[in-house]
């Protein structure tokens, strides 16, 4: 395929990440994105459970995790994963290693509420930071998927034909007002004063990853989260939305540290095609 992965003399997960044979491997996961896409919709939105963290799960969710784990252990048995419901089992990867991150059914408080908004998330890390992701929205019956350095697209699914794919990018920012994702079930305090504090901006609430691919396909400018989150709620987008022309930083412009000891991202702004900046024109030189 086209990851090869060992371990070091440490024990340590070390990537020799062929990024020239990525379609092969993008491809792979698409697939995979599709079947727990199919388990989703087999168990529905039924036996409702609450975590210790107080958030919702449910045998969907469940269900979505099973699907990936078993086909990422046959796609790529020495990569480790990570994903949301049984993250505290999970062996912890080196912050640079190469590892996959994964939320199986993104939204969930949505999806229990019968929005169309939930998703699947699958990124792939390499070097402390996002390379590859695919975002799929089982009741959209759409994909999201980029490789930074390779560009980004989006597919159509039913069932388990996929269609082809069409290249997406974002768009340069308008002169009278930014389109600003937010959180329908998560806007804090802190994001909505941002949000109030930018001239007309146009503000749409949306569940789960989805914000993110919103931007890389050109029909909003930001998404901004100044509240903490998880690893697996950001890597896909992540890497979806740089491949596609945009950034995911810190508020402060830093780069997003991943793969702390609680998986947890404290805030971030997710940004389209920056600002062009603005340069004075050349006066000509007298002879």
């Amino acid at each position: 395929m086209a990851l090869f992965c060992y371990a070091d003399q440490h024990g340590v997960f070390v990537s020799t990440f062929h990024a020239a044979a990525c379609a092969e491997i993008m491809e792979a996961l698409t697939k995979i994105s599709v079947a727990a896409a199919a388990a989703i919709r087999r168990y529905g939105n039924n036996d409702i459970r609450m975590k210790a963290d107080g958030s919702p799960v449910t045998a969907a969710d469940e269900a979505a995790e099973d699907v990936i784990r078993s086909r990422l252990a046959r796609l790529e048995p020495a990569l480790p994963v990570i994903a949301e419901e049984r993250a505290e089992l999970d062996k912890r990867v080196a912050p640079d290693a190469c590892y996959f991150l994964v939320d199986p059914l993104d939204g969930t408080r949505d999806f229990i509420a019968g929005h169309d908004e939930y998703t699947i998330n699958i990124g792939l890390m390499d070097g402390g930071a996002p390379t590859l992701g695919i975002i799929t929205a089982p009741a959209l019956g759409w994909i999201w998927r980029g490789q930074i350095g390779r560009g980004a697209e989006r597919l159509r699914f039913a069932g388990d034909n996929i269609s082809a794919a069409r290249a997406i990018q974002t768009r340069p920012r308008p002169h009278d007002g930014l389109h600003v994702m937010v959180s329908r079930s998560h806007l804090d305090p802190r994001t909505q004063a941002y949000v109030d504090s930018l001239p007309h901006a146009q503000r749409t609430a949306c569940g789960s990853s989805l914000k993110f691919c919103r931007l890389a396909e050109g029909v909003a400018d930001l998404y901004p989260r100044l509240a903490p989150t998880c690893d697996w709620d950001v890597a896909a987008g992540h890497a979806i939305l740089a491949a596609a022309g945009g950034s995911v930083a810190e508020p402060a412009g830093t780069a997003l540290v991943y793969g702390t000891a609680d998986l947890r991202i404290p805030a971030f702004i997710a940004s389209g095609r920056p600002e062009p900046r603005r340069t004075r024109p050349r006066t000509p030189r007298r002879l």
